[in-house]
């Protein structure tokens, strides 16, 4: 039975993509990934669903500047992290 609790996505133009990527995704990492396989099957489905998002974010001007960065590995990463575990010291 299909999943019926999908949620929207940020445009009705986008749905689809999410759909079809959700569904490829539910069946690829149980049976898949956690499997050992690091072949990721749903790639290009995401790709195309990304792009779509993007361009649904760039028509009511929402900045995905921040999102894109690549911060993993860098001196950004350790700094945001870094920060975290000050914060929580405090808590």
């Amino acid at each position: 039975m299909e999943n019926e609790n999908i949620t929207d996505s940020i445009s009705e133009d986008c749905l689809e993509l999410k759909r079809a990527y959700d569904k490829c995704f539910n069946k690829w990492f149980p049976e898949e990934f956690l499997r050992g396989s690091k072949k990721d099957s749903c790639a290009p489905i995401f790709k195309e669903y990304q792009a779509c998002v993007k361009k649904a974010a760039k028509a009511i001007d929402l900045d995905l500047g921040e999102l894109e960065e690549d911060v993993l590995g860098t001196n950004k990463e350790k700094k945001t992290s870094n920060e975290d575990l000050k914060g929580k010291e405090k808590s």
